[in-house]
């Protein structure tokens, strides 16, 4: 009879974890379906979805290797729909003396799993995901006291993992890339055919509705969800990257448009956060491909998306775990306003805003800088509660945990944390918007006007954004030149500015 209760979690899918190397007899794993994570906030049905159907395989695939395993489905009658009480629910059905879990990536789940273990009269032990590229403490020791800064911790993690390295020079003398990937795209190349993987999901769309889960977004069209939900599903996705999409990531990857969603992005992100695939391996993968392309490939790509899995990825998640739970309460900014009632809907005049949310609702997906400087941008010049913010990414995408949604959120996007993670925040007006997208075309509002009739409401938002914070961001010196571009203009023409800034935050409903 079982005597050691494991429990994986839905984002700890790591079929190559130590624990199954050996099949134990009296070793019980339990996976859960629960009503305790479908609604902590409101998700996007198909994020939902795709965690149950990746849960289910790797359940099944666990099963199929000879391991034992509990699964509580969402409508076990047997299921607690609360994690500890499941777990206490197991503890009482066979005599388990020792329960073992790994780290949670949420403080949220950190915190529970911990109490949970304080009170049980049994032996506990937590053991690391094997996952991530470095501890959760290495960020914080790292830099100690001292500014948090990407570029050093990144330069460190190149150097750690000998990654596009020459002893301890980056390889062509330069460690970062990023000036050269920010080309608008107008089919300059032609976008790949994006991989179709058929995950009939039918019989989880029924049980969501029996259930009356709440959730929002839409429905996988004939019931298919395409997403990987195993872990040779995210193999083949990976395969696709590399072979398709490496060649013009980093060229595209801050653009835009209204007909390419996806464009050269690898879509990797849930494969990655659900632990079915190893950054490790997905970084060699990228590397060896360039290595044997390179006259196809040029080190811009591949240094481009090396920074966002061996850098941004693991950098995020060390700020997390130095700064929460207090980082969940920051508001540098002390904005309150609500968030517009389109950001669930996408119905808004604004275009760049209608397609990313849009897309949004029909996916669950968009990439970082549709995410930062269409949707987090606008919400920002708003002056929107970073609350409400942070529960829409949250529940909106189907990457979204919390560990990396709340620090590129609050953090990066809504510069709540006064400067912690961006250097400046992360505003634009529209000629940003007409720069790195083809959204500005066939809008209502006119790109090129500050106020009036059908004025962009990013302009006006923009320059009373800063002359609204001004005396916490005028002496920034990376946004130096917009304060001094502010000080240049007319009171009158400052004026007019301001008034129909104000005038669309407070009808911002209406925009």
């Amino acid at each position: 009879m079982f005597q050691t209760l494991r429990l994986i979690l839905g984002d700890q899918l790591n079929s190559n974890h130590s624990w199954f190397k050996e099949k134990e007899e009296r070793t019980l794993y339990v996976l859960m379906e629960i009503r305790q994570e479908t609604d902590y906030v409101v998700h996007h049905v198909q994020k939902i979805l795709a965690f149950f159907a990746a849960m289910r395989n790797f359940a099944q695939e666990l099963q199929n290797a000879g391991h034992k395993v509990f699964y509580f489905a969402l409508d076990n009658p047997e299921n607690q729909q609360d994690l500890c009480k499941n777990l206490e629910f197991l503890m009482h059905k066979f005599p388990i003396r020792r329960f073992e879990y790994q780290l949670p990536d949420e403080y949220r789940l950190d915190t529970q799993l911990k109490e949970f273990c304080q009170n049980i009269p049994i032996a506990s032990q937590a053991f690391d995901t094997e996952h991530f590229l470095s501890k959760r403490e290495d960020l914080d020791q790292h830099f100690g006291a001292k500014k948090y800064l990407l570029e050093s911790f990144y330069r460190q993690m190149r150097k750690k993992y000998n990654i596009l390295m020459e002893g301890d020079q980056p390889l062509t003398g330069r460690w970062n890339y990023d000036a050269e990937n920010r080309k608008k795209f107008s089919y300059q190349v032609p976008v790949p055919k994006e991989l179709y993987l058929p995950n009939n999901v039918a019989d989880l769309i029924e049980l969501l509705q029996k259930q009356k889960v709440r959730t929002i977004g839409f429905l996988p069209n004939n019931n298919i969800l395409n997403v990987p939900i195993s872990r040779k599903q995210a193999l083949m996705l990976l395969e696709h990257f590399v072979n398709n999409l490496l060649p013009y990531f980093g060229t595209y990857e801050d653009a835009m448009h209204t007909q390419e969603p996806h464009l050269f992005h690898s879509q990797l992100s849930f494969a990655l956060n659900v632990k079915l695939l190893h950054p490790l391996e997905v970084l060699e993968k990228a590397i060896t491909t360039w290595q044997n392309n390179a006259e196809k490939i040029s080190i811009a790509q591949v240094e481009g998306f090396v920074r966002q899995i061996l850098g941004w990825r693991e950098y995020m998640r060390g700020v997390y775990w130095a700064k929460m739970p207090d980082y969940a309460q920051n508001n540098y900014l002390g904005h309150s306003a609500p968030l517009p009632s389109w950001y669930w809907t996408g119905k808004t005049r604004m275009n760049c805003a209608r397609q990313v949310i849009m897309q949004s609702l029909q996916e669950a997906f968009a990439h970082h800088i549709q995410r930062l400087m269409v949707t987090g941008n606008i919400a920002l010049l708003l002056g929107v509660s970073p609350d409400e913010v942070d529960k829409w990414y949250l529940g909106i995408y189907r990457d979204a945990i919390e560990w990396v949604e709340i620090t590129n959120t609050r953090g990066m996007s809504q510069y709540a944390d006064g400067g912690l993670i961006a250097s400046k925040p992360y505003t634009a007006s529209a000629n940003y918007m007409d720069k790195m997208s083809n959204y500005c075309e066939n809008c209502y509002y006119d790109k090129k006007k500050r106020y009036g009739e059908k004025a962009c409401p990013l302009n006006s938002l923009y320059w009373e954004f800063h002359y609204r914070h001004r005396e916490k961001l005028a002496k920034n010196q990376r946004i130096r030149i917009v304060y001094q571009m502010l000080s240049k203009m007319h009171p009158t023409e400052l004026q007019k500015i301001v008034e129909q800034a104000q005038w669309y935050r407070n009808n911002a409903e209406n925009l």
